[in-house]
């Protein structure tokens, strides 16, 4: 059984930076292909970024430019790092992962993994 584990939230001011990171355990992570999402108060959940088995990347709008999202096979480790934040990107923040090494499901929505989610707050 696949667990996910999101860990590096907090609370930063505008314009700061915060590095969120993803630990997988059991299942062949490399294979995957792993994403973040993030939801709101009183929002739906959103994609952010998604990272194929092949580490090729796609972007949410809002995040194009600020955040990357990259990824370390050899510690089953997913991270998205966030510049520039801003009021607007305070959301808990979760992890996922698709068997099926492809990036499509995930910017659908749609994932088999899912961690437990961490909290990002940007105070104005």
């Amino acid at each position: 059984q696949v667990q996910l584990v999101e860990s590096g939230g907090g609370l930063v001011q505008t314009g700061g930076s915060l590095r969120l990171s993803c630990a997988a355990s059991g299942g062949t992570f490399s294979s995957y292909s792993m994403g973040w999402f993030r939801q709101a108060p009183g929002k739906e959940r959103e994609f952010v970024a998604a990272i194929s088995r092949n580490s090729n990347t796609n972007y949410e709008d809002s995040a194009k430019g600020r955040f990357t999202i990259s990824r370390d096979n050899a510690k089953n480790t997913v991270f998205l790092q966030m510049n520039s934040l801003k009021p607007e990107d305070t959301a808990v923040y979760y992890c996922a992962g698709d068997r099926f090494g492809l990036m499509g499901r995930l910017r659908v929505g749609m994932a088999d993994y899912w961690g437990q989610g961490t909290q990002v707050t940007v105070s104005s």
